[in-house]
């Protein structure tokens, strides 16, 4: 079973999907992930979905599943990259994605956690999180 690589990026934690999210994949990426928040301390991730054609609604429970537990860990989660037609596909299911921010891209997910006092440089201190001005 492939796995989706998770990579630390100062505070923050960066998952970019580039497979596809089959049920088995999306349920050990929520494991790895709450494994390597704890493991690392981090207080941001940053989920990129830009690969992603078709969001169903299992992995749309999934997404919101690994927010809640990310901000159980102390780690608030922004999924960037969200394509219109899986905005539509969302909404047209009806799902809910409680506690999940969003943006376009990873550099405005990226200034978004920045803005709540994560700083994700590369190079900083990773023990604690940097507030920035």
């Amino acid at each position: 079973m492939e796995r989706v690589p998770i990579l630390k990026i100062g505070d923050v934690l960066l998952v970019s999907i580039q497979i596809d999210m089959e049920d088995q994949v999306a349920l050990q990426l929520q494991e790895d992930l709450a494994d390597r928040i704890v493991a690392t301390s981090s207080h941001g991730v940053i989920i990129d979905i830009s690969a992603l054609d078709i969001v169903d609604s299992f992995v749309g429970r999934t997404l919101a599943t690994i927010a809640s537990i990310s901000r159980v860990l102390d780690a608030e989660t922004v999924v960037v990259g969200m394509r219109p037609a899986v905005a539509i596909t969302l909404v047209e299911l009806g799902l809910q994605l409680p506690g999940i921010r969003t943006a376009l891209n990873v550099e405005l997910g990226m200034a978004m956690l920045a803005r709540a006092g994560y700083d994700a440089d590369i190079g900083e201190d990773d023990d604690e999180p940097v507030p920035t001005p």
